[in-house]
């Protein structure tokens, strides 16, 4: 029996009313939206309208400071601030995840308290604490402990410069959270695979860097790129001590000419332009590492190519 024609007597639908079917699908109307969306379009207009004829905003001033080089210098702080500090807090912060993940109580417990105290301290009382250590320790020396003879001594205040205390209160302050994310991205590793690195052989050291840590990235990427973006602007807590960061820049020019709103924008603007490079660059870092999240056209597109489907079956 022909099924073709079997379902054709049973549905009475032929082949050519298949091909004169469409779907017609009406969309509900929403009006409440487009009056959303409507005041929200008169409110920005009507706010960017009223910040640029402001007479109190000088935007010349604004324009003549914005690549000044005094802020430029500042600027460049600011970044170097920013990665020294992350690069230091990704390797505090996979030591100190290995040690709360460790067998050893004693390496847990030092771990915990670690990321217990400076996840629990305000940064800005670090920052303050690091720039004054001259206050608790004069004299930074190394040699044998407990008053025994000194091989090396330094003037405390020689060496904790306010870019020295910066680099020290957000890097370690870095490290306690980024310990957190690695300890979380190493947990959702599935345990099967650390036991699959074990059964050929593989030393612990080897586990975790070539099979647990690679594929808990997916899981460490995005927010890892919060705390980045986070860090570029956490930065401008380095004005209290001085760090010669883009906002201590900033306050001492509007301190000098008591342009105070001109510069903070200057400053503001130059953040913005920060983070929205640093937000751009994580997207393209969380594509790399989650193939998942390519958008379903674009996969099914590139699914659809001549020879895929032949090469995916060889």
């Amino acid at each position: 029996m022909n099924t073709d024609t079997s379902d054709v007597s049973k549905t009475g639908v032929t082949d050519g009313d298949l091909d004169d079917l469409s779907l017609r699908v009406t969309r509900r109307p929403r009006p409440g939206r487009w009056v959303a969306v409507a005041a929200a379009t008169l409110f920005t207009v009507w706010l960017a309208y009223t910040v640029i004829i402001n007479p109190n905003l000088h935007w010349d001033v604004i324009a003549d400071y914005q690549f000044d080089g005094v802020i430029l210098e500042g600027l460049w702080v600011t970044i170097q601030l920013t990665l020294i500090s992350m690069v230091v807090g990704i390797v505090i912060g996979v030591l100190i995840a290995v040690m709360q993940l460790s067998q050893s109580p004693v390496l847990r417990i030092t771990a915990s308290a670690y990321t217990w105290f400076f996840r629990g301290t305000p940064l800005l009382v670090q920052l303050i604490f690091w720039f004054n250590l001259a206050l608790l320790f004069p004299v930074i020396s190394i040699g044998i402990p407990f008053d025994g003879p000194k091989l090396v001594e330094w003037q405390t205040n020689a060496v904790i410069t306010g870019f020295v205390a910066a680099l020290l209160g957000l890097s370690i302050n870095e490290g306690a959270y980024m310990a957190e994310i690695v300890r979380a991205g190493i947990q959702s590793v599935d345990p099967g695979q650390r036991e699959a690195g074990e059964s050929i052989g593989m030393s612990n050291r080897k586990i975790l860097t070539r099979v647990v840590l690679p594929q808990a990235m997916r899981v460490i990427i995005p927010p890892f790129g919060n705390q980045f973006i986070s860090m570029l602007k956490t930065t401008s807590l380095v004005s209290v001590i001085a760090g010669a960061d883009l906002m201590t820049v900033s306050q001492h020019l509007y301190l000098a000419n008591f342009e105070v709103i001109a510069l903070l924008m200057v400053a503001s603007i130059w953040y913005l332009v920060l983070t929205t490079v640093a937000s751009i660059a994580q997207h393209f870092i969380e594509r790399r590492y989650n193939p998942g999240a390519t958008p379903v056209r674009r996969r099914v597109l590139a699914n659809l190519k001549p020879g895929r489907t032949a090469k995916g079956a060889a």
